[in-house]
């Protein structure tokens, strides 16, 4: 059984209870709690939008068609259309290039680059962005605004400027294998993103879920209910600023006993190891943004509210859990699934180096926090084969040796299939109802 049948079978089943309630007279009727929601979690999509990507480029057929039937997915399923979906984050990278070879606030602050022999072909600026990757991404959010709170952060990809940094250049012999010899890449500027995802877009503004930004929406707070209990959503941009993460604090300052989850875009590598991915470092070109231990030291790890931050950038998936200064578990998941390309494969693409395209694949965790042991089951599935992860046999033949090779494939498919107890929860939060009161 798919999880759409899934869904569609609980959507059936709403339908009859409601009309069972409906018959009942009303002071017969019990209240039946809703307990159990699921939050969709969509990493980097940069791969279904890029340009190149397209049968008008091309390519043999359009990626971005992969990303649409991901949105119409999450809409089909979400609660106002009798699923479960109560909340949708995406954690950056939404589009693949740039229109700018650096932005004007960091050329003013005396920044300069160098001619990169890997990357400047890769990440050359292009009007195409503008005309068709941020148009597809806008489409496709499209699909589900007004009808589930979501959130989108920027990551590296989607700022309006890449450029290899003058202080961090390539080194003589280049070597694609080894990362430390690519030189560093710096994102600067967020006009593109704003101009989608800003807070005073269409997408966003006046939504009575959408309780705050920063920087223009680079950074936001949402505010979602289910499951009983109303939690607070935070997206930071990629490797937060001091100001971004002052400015996070305030929000849970304003919302105090509300759970809360962080969507960022860069925090964790495969391994589990809070690194920044040493082709780019934000903290060690600009001393303005912070590296992923910095953003737990100085943030994650002071708000008891936080239980769980979700981040992707790094091609694979891992997940750690750490205690925060008041004692408390904090669980940290990557999940990022871009280099996925089987599509390509079957289409018959040929190339020297895999071409990723992300196959369809997405996270649905969903949150059971009925009775003494709260737990969330964490899927994963494509929405282009139909199905989960432990139900594709060839699973860990696709993908294993790209992004955990250490791994058997037993733990390859328990990566993306496993659960997560909450065990402190129900101790440290109050039901919506409470907070009501």
């Amino acid at each position: 059984m798919t999880l759409f049948t899934r869904f569609s079978r609980r959507a059936m089943i709403a339908s009859s209870l409601a009309l069972v309630v409906a018959a009942t007279p009303a002071f017969a009727r019990s209240p039946v709690p809703d307990t159990s929601f699921t939050i969709a979690v969509l990493p980097d999509t940069q791969n279904y939008m890029d340009y190149s990507h397209q049968k008008a480029d091309g390519f043999p057929f359009d990626a971005n068609e992969l990303f649409f039937a991901q949105m119409r997915y999450i809409a089909d399923n979400v609660e106002s259309a009798g699923g479960d979906i109560a909340f949708v984050t995406s954690l950056g990278d939404v589009w693949q290039h740039q229109s700018l070879r650096m932005d004007p606030d960091h050329a003013a602050r005396g920044f300069k680059s160098v001619p990169n022999p890997i990357f400047d072909s890769h990440f050359a600026p292009t009007p195409k962005v503008q005309t068709i990757e941020m148009p597809a991404a806008k489409k496709g959010f499209e699909i589900i605004a007004g009808k589930v709170p979501f959130s989108v952060v920027p990551g590296n990809h989607d700022y309006d400027a890449m450029w290899t940094d003058a202080n961090h250049p390539p080194a003589a012999q280049v070597n694609p294998r080894d990362l430390t010899t690519l030189g560093m890449l710096h994102p600067g500027g967020l006009n593109n993103f704003r101009s989608v995802f800003g807070a005073d877009t269409a997408f966003f503004k006046g939504k009575p879920w959408y309780v705050a930004s920063h920087d223009g929406g680079a950074d936001s707070a949402q505010i979602f209910e289910a499951g009983g209990y109303r939690f607070l959503h935070i997206g930071l941009q990629f490797d937060a600023p001091n100001a971004s993460l002052e400015w996070a604090a305030s929000i849970i300052a304003q919302h105090p006993g509300l759970p809360t989850i962080v969507s960022t875009h860069d925090y964790m590598d495969q391994k589990g190891r809070r690194i920044a991915n040493p082709v780019i470092d934000a903290h060690a070109v600009d001393e303005q943004d912070n590296n992923p231990e910095m953003v737990w030291q100085k943030f994650i790890s002071q708000h008891d509210q936080i239980f769980m931050l979700l981040c992707g950038h790094q091609h694979g998936q891992a997940l750690r859990t750490d205690t925060n200064k008041f004692g408390h578990k904090v669980y940290q998941v990557l999940a990022d699934y871009q280099d996925r390309g089987q599509t390509a494969i079957a289409a018959g693409v040929k190339s020297a180096w895999p071409v990723g395209i992300g196959d369809g694949w997405m996270r649905l965790m969903t949150f059971d926090l009925a009775g003494e042991k709260p737990a969330i089951r964490v899927r994963t599935y494509s929405t282009h084969y139909k199905q989960s992860s432990k139900d594709t046999l060839e699973y860990a033949q696709w993908y294993k040796a790209g992004e955990q090779p250490d791994m058997t494939n037993e733990q390859f498919h328990a990566a993306d299939d496993f659960t997560i107890d909450l065990t402190d929860f129900h101790s440290r939060f109050k039901p919506a109802a409470a907070h009501a009161r």
